[in-house]
């Protein structure tokens, strides 16, 4: 359920940076840079700062 809920996070900030870079300023796509390169490192490390962030605020253990 968590890595559902961290590629919807994933997903809602990369389209949310979108539409920022295309209404307000284009330095918004560095967020989007930033996400794929946070995907980009857990696929090759398998560690994901946003899994431990889900486990501390919802306190679960493994």
């Amino acid at each position: 359920m968590r890595e559902r809920i961290i590629r919807a996070i994933a997903g809602i900030l990369v389209l949310v940076s979108i539409l920022l870079a295309f209404y307000v300023n284009i330095n918004w796509l560095l967020l989007t840079a930033f996400v794929g390169l946070n995907l980009l490192q857990s696929s090759i490390t398998k560690w994901c700062l946003m899994d431990d962030i889900l486990r501390k605020v919802f306190k679960v253990e493994n």
